[in-house]
């Protein structure tokens, strides 16, 4: 299977997004497509077909691929388009002057007034003309996706236009044979007002709507446009694509890494806020890894390229933050739903509408505009926007506290959790552990000793093994992980296993060391049981830092009634002990990670909503289980893949944040959701004309003006989210 995000020319509305969904997931070969209005991008997952078949499909949806998406651009409105927009703007005033003025006693223009009514009549014909040309895009997307069966905002837009605009030339037609009554049923200006109105909505919504796209814009400019390469003892400029993995690139004071990397010479502290958002420096030295796009404080260094274009780390991470908000809710999949049948169904009370109020006796001209007045009034625009924009503030909000997040259900389930269950080593603590002490019952002497378990401590990805560091190498061989229990390798013939006491039932070894291990146990160890032919030859007890801040956000999640849990392979003691220590009273501990996995399945089955931390490969099966599975940033890659949210700089208390965001979302999509369907329920009977008798009536011009009010105030109620304090 293969996975494709293209950008998408020409969605105005959500039952255009909605409906290109459905036309490409119908298509053979698509396995599923997702498609983001307020991105404009659809996320692909395909087989036996090319790229090419993919874009014929969305051109034959009425839409146009733009190619493949590479980063978020400004709907930046050029300057002939500014100047038509205030052109028109002003010829809008003059068109309302020559047309309503009359209404309200103005001074008329000598031969523009109702005393000329062909000079009149032509001047509003070919004004509307004008405009006509100008919304000709719209009118176009209209019959366009009328045809493929999916009509949008554009369908009734253009319904609208084409149904006054034909009214009004009969009525032209009228006058040109001398019936000049038919002069008070032009209605020239109402096309005109509907069409630039319509025009003027959509680049004030795509103005505010480019804010909700700042955080993930920021992240794809972080990276520099060119790098400086050394060859040949010469430094050369080149462009960020001509470099190639293996290159060795230059970095100096004040300027940004080019790709991901290793240092290979000199340094330097750099700054990577923009990842991890923790702002003191980071000391990069040879052998350090470097991430694209940080900025180097002082100093200079060499770095070998590893990662470039799209593997590298702040590319992965956009990827992240964009399929995430691709991903859909389930109240978002409702409202997609009924956007997808609301502009059918409007279609409907439309045309209902006239026909009715033809047979009740209303004249053709009040019918007319009732049902014109209704296909613009409803604007599925405000209900099609109403969830997706929350979701790109929410996921810039949580990139920017390093939080990134694999999809948005995440931001559905945050707001319900009320546990919080988190692994130890490398979660709770650094992870940077160091031999406390050691028992050493055989012939080797305790550096050499120390060498053997490095060589094979240095195969896991268990965070235990930092504690070891090779001094001189050895063969290894036969290596295998025994999850949940330790390691096993062969050197030199002999076997030797590592691990926790379990592994002693499992070798049927008795334990003549207790004395020993509870003297580790009370000082906070976790212990390493070497084994050697069958023999315990030594005891290492190794002991972790605590995160600086881990026991105040523990209060935190306290203070908040979500109840927090240690679980950890370590022994009963040593888990207690850091667990009074961080003021956890709730501990697991000795659990393998099939129980790991059971233990947060039980919990969920108990009707709790979990949130599982962990790092480590046995964590994998429990971060599947949970309702939200985080993974930090130094965990291991089956960790992370396995994870909902993954936290870039570790910071635990970031979690709380993730859960405070979720809920101030969802408060603000049920009242962007409230707000778009009260506006529906509240504009549709008055376009109807259900309250005339009361004075409560609207024209098509007005029905443009609320219909843009309608889709703003959604947008903006979701910028809102970017002004609470988290």
């Amino acid at each position: 299977m293969k996975k494709i995000v293209l950008k998408i020319g020409g969605m105005t509305c959500s039952a255009c997004s909605s409906g290109l969904e459905k036309y490409l997931n119908k298509q053979e070969g698509i396995i599923n497509a997702n498609v983001n209005l307020v991105l404009s991008i659809a996320t692909i997952n395909y087989e036996n077909i090319n790229i090419k078949d993919i874009e014929r499909f969305i051109k034959e949806a009425g839409f146009t691929s733009l190619g493949e998406f590479v980063g978020i651009e400004d709907k930046v409105t050029k300057k002939t388009d500014k100047i038509k927009l205030i052109a028109l703007g002003l010829l809008i005033i003059f068109i309302m002057y020559i047309s309503m003025g009359h209404m309200i006693n103005l001074p008329s223009i000598p031969y523009l007034n109702h005393h000329y009514p062909f000079i009149l009549s032509t001047t509003l014909l070919i004004l509307t003309l004008v405009y006509l040309i100008y919304g000709l895009d719209i009118i176009k997307s209209g019959i366009i996706n009328l045809f493929h069966k999916m009509p949008n905002m554009d369908t009734l837009v253009m319904f609208s236009v084409i149904f006054s605009f034909i009214y009004s030339l009969y009525s032209y037609i009228n006058i040109i044979n001398g019936d000049n009554s038919y002069l008070h049923n032009l209605y020239f200006e109402s096309t005109c007002m509907v069409i630039y109105f319509i025009k003027l909505g959509r680049i004030l919504e795509d103005s505010s709507k480019d804010k909700t796209k700042d955080a993930i814009r920021k992240l794809v400019g972080i990276t520099p446009k060119y790098a400086i390469v050394k060859k040949n003892d010469k430094e050369l400029k080149v462009t960020i694509d001509e470099v190639e993995v293996g290159d060795t690139l230059i970095c100096k004071t004040g300027e940004k890494i080019a790709v991901d990397g290793i240092v290979t010479k000199g340094k330097t502290y750099v700054n990577e806020s923009f990842i991890t958002g923790e702002s003191v420096p980071v000391l990069k030295e040879e052998g350090s890894s470097v991430i694209a796009g940080s900025v180097s404080y002082d100093g200079y260094i060499e770095y070998t390229a590893k990662k470039i274009g799209k593997d590298s780390t702040i590319s992965e991470i956009v990827k992240l933050v964009v399929e995430s908000t691709n991903t859909k809710t389930k109240i978002q999949r409702i409202a997609d739903k009924v956007s997808g049948i609301f502009v059918p169904i409007i279609l409907l009370i439309a045309v209902f509408t006239f026909i009715i109020q033809l047979i009740i006796g209303l004249s053709l001209e009040s019918s007319l505009i009732h049902m014109v007045t209704v296909l613009v009034v409803a604007c599925p625009c405000a209900l099609g926007l109403a969830v997706p924009l929350v979701v790109v503030v929410s996921n810039g909000i949580c990139a920017k506290k390093g939080l990134f997040l694999r999809n948005s259900e995440v931001l559905e389930k945050a707001r319900t959790i009320d546990t919080v269950v988190f692994d130890k080593t490398g979660t709770l603590t650094f992870g940077n552990l160091k031999v406390f002490k050691i028992y050493n019952y055989s012939n080797y002497k305790d550096n050499d000793l120390i060498n053997i378990v490095s060589n094979i401590e240095k195969n896991s990805s268990h965070p235990i093994s930092t504690a070891f560091k090779v001094k001189k190498k050895l063969e290894v061989t036969d290596f295998k992980t025994l999850n949940g229990k330790g390691i096993k390798a062969s050197i030199n013939n002999k076997v030797y296993y590592l691990g926790n006491n379990s592994l002693l039932t499992d070798l049927k070894i008795k334990d003549s060391h207790e004395e020993d291990y509870n003297n580790l146990i009370n000082n906070g160890c976790s212990i390493i049981y070497v084994i050697e032919d069958n023999n315990v030859i030594c005891l290492i007890g190794v002991k972790d830092i605590v995160r600086s801040n881990i026991k105040d956000v523990i209060t935190r999640f306290n203070d908040n009634n979500i109840e927090v849990i240690m679980l950890t392979g370590d022994n009963e003691v040593t888990a207690n002990i850091i667990a009074g220590e961080l003021g956890i009273t709730k501990v697991i501990s000795n659990v393998l990670p099939k129980k790991k996995a059971s233990t947060i399945k039980d919990l969920v089955s108990k009707g709790r909503k979990v949130i599982m931390v962990g790092d480590g490969i046995n964590d994998a099966p429990a971060l599947v289980n949970a309702t939200i599975g985080i993974s930090v940033n130094d965990g291991t890659d089956v960790a992370m893949d396995s994870a909902d949210v993954i936290l870039m700089n570790n910071d635990i208390s970031n979690i709380l944040d993730l859960i405070k965001i979720s809920k101030k979302a969802y408060l603000i999509i049920k009242e962007n959701l409230f707000w778009a369907f009260f506006y529906n329920l509240l504009m549709i009977p008055i376009a109807i004309g259900l309250f005339e008798n009361y004075g409560i009536s609207m024209s098509p011009m007005f029905a443009s003006i609320a219909m843009t009010i309608s889709s703003l105030t959604v947008v903006l109620n979701s910028l809102r989210l970017n002004k609470m304090k988290i």
